[in-house]
């Protein structure tokens, strides 16, 4: 099983501190096992790597310039100057190291901690945010109803049941692209990196991507038809507004097939603690009689995530009898 998989269903069977009080028993108190680094002195361009383990705990942080890590982990570090790294326990204890860098003088910790603090605000040299980070998914908010279909268009809606390969396969268990905005209900992170004319999304399931121009330019007059759709973004403020168009028809919508005139306006705005808000309207005139305001929802940020996991799908269909003779 892939690490981020084997983290996520860790954190969900281990028994957090009110599941320990639901059972009418004290929650073992949180603690640190060990917390070192390997090696303890480095030469200057030199790395060396931050290992711990923790049991309990309800919150993790590394500081500086590390933040919210998992329970058990490592992280590499390669520190200009001699630095005293620190493990807390939320409400709990800590645990210092110290990385010396050979004839270097130790760093300011208090400064650096506050520069760690400063990346949830970190903005582009236009002085647009910044949202390059790992987040989470998000299910479909509660209450999000769609408009009704429109007359003679009740195909689009889909019924789950054995036969209906067409709806099972929209799901993505055959690891076809998911589109958008379903993309996002997947039980797996993704991944933004920003640069100061395009954004880059990497979805980790099912290994897939999207390349949003956002220097300004819009949509090609006639877009090819794919998975993704042709998305161009704009900034209202220091919200991302990102505008999709041209996806094929082979992908659902929360139940609803669609058509090739389906348009999405989704709406990203980085929070104070450096999650995402996300709002969408789904719009299809050949399906609903309104467009579809989603309820907004929250990706939260992953920052104990460097990068998301590679995913690759297995098949079992034989492709070599279409290259025999």
């Amino acid at each position: 099983m892939k690490a981020a998989v084997a983290l996520m269903f860790a954190g969900l069977l281990a028994p957090t501190p009110s599941a320990w009080a639901q059972r009418g028993a004290p929650a073992p108190p949180a603690r640190i096992v060990t917390f070192e680094a390997r090696p303890g002195s480095i030469k200057p361009g030199e790395s060396a790597l931050l290992v711990w383990a923790t049991e309990n705990p309800s919150g993790i942080t590394i500081e500086p310039e590390i933040g919210a890590v998992a329970a058990r982990g490592s992280r590499q570090v390669t520190p200009k100057a001699t630095t005293t790294y620190t493990l807390a326990l939320r409400g709990g204890e800590s645990k210092t190291v110290t990385v010396t860098v050979a004839g270097t003088t130790p760093v300011n910790t208090g400064a650096a901690a506050s520069a760690t603090a400063n990346r949830r605000n970190a903005r582009m040299a236009d002085g647009k945010p910044d949202l390059t980070g790992v987040y989470n998914f998000a299910g479909l908010p509660a209450g999000a109803t769609p408009p009704a279909v429109k007359p003679g268009a009740e195909k689009y809606r889909i019924v789950r049941g054995p036969n209906d390969v067409r709806g099972r396969t929209t799901l993505g268990p055959d690891c076809k692209p998911l589109g958008i905005p379903q993309s996002y209900i997947t039980p797996y992170p993704f991944q933004i990196v920003q640069t100061p004319k395009l954004l880059v999304m990497i979805f980790e399931y099912p290994n897939t991507f999207r390349m949003i121009p956002i220097d300004g330019r819009g949509h090609p007059v006639d877009p090819d038809p794919t998975w993704m759709g042709n998305a161009v973004g704009r900034w209202e403020g220091d919200t991302l507004v990102v505008d999709t168009i041209g996806f094929n028809t082979k992908t659902e919508v929360h139940g609803h097939m669609h058509s090739d005139a389906l348009h999405v306006v989704e709406r990203f705005t980085r929070l104070d603690n450096g999650s995402l808000n996300y709002e969408v309207t789904v719009e299809d005139p050949n399906v609903f009689t309104a467009p579809w305001v989603i309820p907004a929802r929250t990706f939260p940020i992953r920052p104990e995530l460097e990068w998301v996991e590679e995913f690759v799908c297995e098949t079992n269909v034989d492709y070599n009898k279409l290259f025999k003779q």
